[in-house]
């Protein structure tokens, strides 16, 4: 993000002055809003306008030193400090402060202080850009309590989970069963959707579980689960369409 509106706070004519010619150096397209030389009218104007993108500040002011500004209104966009003194360094880092320049300001530091200002802009632009991008990361193991520790279950030694009287169950491909403190509505956002399956309100199952596939009454279907014939898992007419593609992928 390229910086367009800047307001400049300065007392002293000729360095807001010799300022504003270095920003319309650097940025041609640049907007300066407001040149502001004193800490109240910089409280007046803030008080009555949106803030800028970026706002140039000297410390010390006619009537007081600029860090009073912030006690009086909020000023949510970043600031690069001017100053002839550096004893205020560590102080206007506390302000939204982005750089903190000493006079006279070189060209070349103004530069800087710009380009850094657009890089922390773009920074949140990536990260949301690269969470569209990356791949998704699903649950590959659960933590569960065992007797008086823990033990780990993998994602794939689970064959399928379901629900019964309000607690959800891992039936594992050994026949075991583990107890999840999850529910099923929770469970099918953490697992790959490669690889499970939601076929009703009772159950998710495994890929690989599936050892048969029947058409069944309605317009439903039937699914046989390896290791587990007493379990009868229903797929909806309304599902089946959906099963159908998941299983063919």
């Amino acid at each position: 993000m390229k910086v367009k509106k800047i307001v400049i706070i300065e007392d002293e004519k000729p360095n807001s002055d010799r300022l504003k010619r270095l920003l319309i150096e650097l940025r041609p397209d640049i907007e300066i809003l407001a040149i502001l030389d004193s800490v109240k009218g910089a409280i007046n104007w803030f008080s009555q306008h949106l803030a800028p993108d970026l706002v140039m500040m000297d410390v010390r002011l006619a009537d007081g030193i600029s860090f009073e500004i912030f006690n009086q209104v909020k000023i949510e966009c970043p600031v690069v400090f001017t100053t002839a003194y550096d004893e205020y360094a560590v102080k206007a880092f506390k302000y939204n402060s982005i750089d903190y320049l000493l006079k006279p300001i070189e060209k070349d530091e103004l530069e800087l202080a710009l380009n850094k200002f657009e890089s922390q802009m773009l920074r949140p632009s990536i990260e949301n850009l690269l969470q569209y991008i990356q791949p998704k990361e699903y649950r590959t193991r659960f933590l569960l309590p065992y007797r008086d520790s823990y033990k780990t279950v993998l994602i794939h030694e689970v064959a399928f989970f379901y629900s019964e009287l309000n607690i959800t169950y891992a039936k594992l491909y050994t026949g075991e069963k583990e107890v999840i403190p999850q529910t099923l509505e929770n469970l099918e956002l953490q697992l790959n959707p490669k690889e499970f399956f939601r076929t009703n309100r009772k159950y998710i199952v495994h890929l690989n579980a599936i050892q048969k596939v029947h058409n069944y009454f309605n317009g439903k279907l039937k699914i046989d689960l390896k290791n587990n014939p007493q379990e009868e898992v229903l797929i909806s007419r309304e599902k089946k369409p959906l099963f159908k593609t998941w299983m063919d992928y």
